[in-house]
């Protein structure tokens, strides 16, 4: 199982002061000698964070493999069409939120999703949808032409913080069965950190994590390569 690091509050952090500090390009070649197998950014529509310079780098950096999280919107898919990362993840994206509340309706939007798969498709960038565990969309996901899905696993990240999360834990795993049925490769992120990680790392099929906000808050005290280190201690 395979570790993705997600940047954007390296990025964050930087955004707060509106200078060039910390740079989350140094944090790539940190994570990457510490084992990680992928660099995860989410370009929003309102660069909050990572920047169109930002993805522009990353791809220049990255050594292994480059996941571009994103939303549909046009500007947002031309600037992936120009880069050309290994994976595109397509997510929801509302202005007013915090972070990513929930999975992309795959079912309502079969076709648009169609078109900027095939738009993908032409470049060789493999497509990722975040979804809910849901098999409705699961099963959509296998129409409009994915590679992968990315399970949403914030359902599973909160009930785990209450003490019963078994509900919620085995939906992952149907979630997953049900994609592997289908001939689609799984990912699984959001909510995810030290404590609740490795009850979703023990689900055979699952072939990467992508972990952000919880091993960027852990290196604030104990540096990027050493939160890194730990994560993949953990899931291994």
């Amino acid at each position: 199982m395979r570790l993705g690091l997600n940047i954007d509050h390296i990025a964050t952090v930087r955004e707060a002061r509106g200078g060039g500090e910390p740079n989350p390009i140094e944090a790539i070649k940190i994570a990457e000698q510490a084992g990680c197998d992928s660099i995860v950014a989410h370009l929003r529509e309102d660069r909050r964070h990572i920047n169109d310079s930002d993805i522009r780098k990353i791809k220049d950096t990255v050594e292994k493999y480059f996941n571009m999280e994103m939303s549909v919107a046009e500007d947002i898919v031309r600037v992936a069409l120009d880069v050309v990362p290994d994976e595109v993840t397509l997510v929801p994206e509302k202005r007013e939120e915090l972070t990513t509340e929930g999975g992309l309706d795959v079912f309502v939007y079969q076709n648009r999703l169609i078109e900027i798969i095939s738009e993908f498709k032409r470049k060789n960038i493999k497509v990722s949808l975040f979804i809910d565990p849901e098999k409705q969309q699961i099963e959509a996901s296998a129409r409009v032409g994915a590679d992968y899905i990315e399970i949403h696993t914030g359902s599973f990240a909160e009930a785990f913080k209450r003490g019963s999360y078994k509900r919620e834990l085995d939906s992952v795993i149907e979630g997953v069965n049900i994609a592997r049925s289908l001939n689609l490769k799984v990912n699984a992120g959001h909510g995810l950190n030290y404590d609740n990680v490795s009850e979703i790392a023990k689900i055979e099929g699952i072939e990467s994590l992508n972990i952000g906000h919880s091993i960027v808050s852990r290196a604030i005290f104990s540096g990027v390569e050493s939160a890194v280190r730990e994560m993949i201690e953990i899931i291994r």
